[in-house]
């Protein structure tokens, strides 16, 4: 099956000079990088003691934790990250870390991830998430290079595409030293992929710290201090309409009400402000720093990596990809900030997450927009911190230190 996979990989090599051309029109590619995913480099080579790749935004949000409590480990020089969209570098650029460099992941060619090894000579290396890449994780296993899958997230439907290739699957999991999932869905699948060795450390995105003392936040807590804030948060295609609909109804009963929306892909922010306008609704992007005025409705956030400073102005979100079919977004990160869950009925990608919410008396989902309306405009005039937020920090310290307790044995 490697061989038929190879094929494929190549043909896709074979047609990528359109693709990349496509992506760099639409801004997802850096044109100055490209090279990078060919495992050309134009910066100075150095070893690597640990290579850690997440593929995008919501994986490197959740790993960021965990990178700056390995900086401060003494036994570890330096940490490579790979990541493979350009919106997760701009987060990157932000971070400030020390010990830590960046690059593009390459493309899951034999010769280039054999390249790619042999050029930054990782001791130890992490993936995140769903992260997995049948060439790059045999030629790290032949090379007895270590292969933890971290936060380790396996669903349901790509499960069952594994299960169509029962051997490729179990040879491509066969070569994974270390598992740790996220959730039980996961670890039964893992268990059923003959994963060899399995540990439960829980789902990263469990931990967070509350920072609204920064200078940013505090200008975004000014800027909308005379304002009742709610949010709007991860939303899809056709979300925004029914987020501006609402806000419509809940502006009638709360004169002085702004909504945030903070789309899951900002790259839409120019057509969802066009549909919100089409609606009489007057919407301001954040990249824009104009003044908040007494007619604004909508603050659409076109940016990524300022969630929490956002959903510090409030106490309820909606979490979107939750009315659409989608299955949902991660409420966590709202959640342990303080803020009431509302969301449509699709959750099924976090079913777990959301049962503990619903217990905790966190969240509810309905797709009554009566009942959004009512739980929005209650949860804004009741102040009252959920006192179960204790419990979701406490989880989340926790999840922390299993997940370095276990990477720490692996580090030489």
């Amino acid at each position: 099956m490697y061989f038929f996979y190879n094929i494929l990989v190549n043909l896709a090599i074979i047609i990528s000079p359109i693709i990349i051309i496509y992506r760099i029109l639409k801004g997802k590619e850096d044109p100055k990088r490209i090279g990078e995913k060919f495992c050309i480099y134009s910066k100075k080579k150095s070893n690597k003691n640990i290579w850690i790749h997440a593929a995008s935004v919501g994986e490197l949000m959740s790993i960021i934790p965990v990178i700056r409590k390995l900086e401060k480990n003494k036994k570890i020089k330096n940490i490579l990250l790979s990541t493979s969209t350009t919106s997760s570098v701009k987060i990157f650029n932000k971070l400030k870390l020390k010990k830590t460099s960046h690059v593009y992941f390459p493309l899951d060619n034999n010769y280039i991830v054999k390249r790619f090894i042999n050029y930054w000579k990782p001791e130890l290396a992490i993936f995140i998430d769903s992260e997995i890449w049948p060439n790059m994780f045999k030629n790290l296993y032949l090379q007895d290079i270590p292969i933890i899958i971290m936060n380790a997230r396996i669903t349901k439907h790509s499960f069952n595409k594994w299960q169509n290739f029962p051997n490729f699957a179990n040879q491509v999991f066969g070569n994974i030293t270390l598992a740790l999932p996220q959730n039980l869905e996961t670890l039964k699948y893992l268990k059923l992929l003959k994963v060899k060795n399995i540990k439960t450390a829980g789902n990263l995105k469990y931990y967070g710290q509350k920072n609204n003392q920064d200078y940013l936040s505090k200008l975004l807590k000014n800027k909308f201090k005379d304002f009742k804030v709610w949010c709007a948060a991860s939303t899809h295609y056709n979300e925004e309409i029914l987020i501006g609909n609402l806000h419509k109804k809940l502006k009638k009963r709360e004169k002085k009400l702004i909504t945030i929306i903070i789309p899951r892909h900002i790259n839409r922010s120019n057509e969802i402000k066009e549909a919100l306008n089409k609606l009489d609704l007057n919407c301001i992007t954040h990249s824009s720093n104009q003044k908040i005025k007494k007619n604004t409705d909508i603050y659409l956030v076109d940016s990524y990596g300022e969630s929490s400073r956002f959903y510090n102005l409030t106490n309820v979100s909606f979490v979107g990809g939750s009315i659409i079919k989608h299955g949902g977004q991660n409420p966590l990160e709202p959640a342990r900030l303080g803020n009431y869950i509302v969301s449509g009925p699709y959750v099924k990608n976090f079913k777990e997450i959301y049962t503990f919410l619903n217990n905790l008396k966190m969240s509810s989902f309905t797709s009554d927009i009566l009942k959004i309306e009512n739980l929005i405009l209650k949860k804004l005039k009741n102040k009252t911190p959920n006192r179960n937020i204790k419990k979701i920090i406490k989880i989340g310290n926790d999840v922390l230190e299993k997940n370095l307790f276990y990477i720490n044995k692996y580090l030489v």
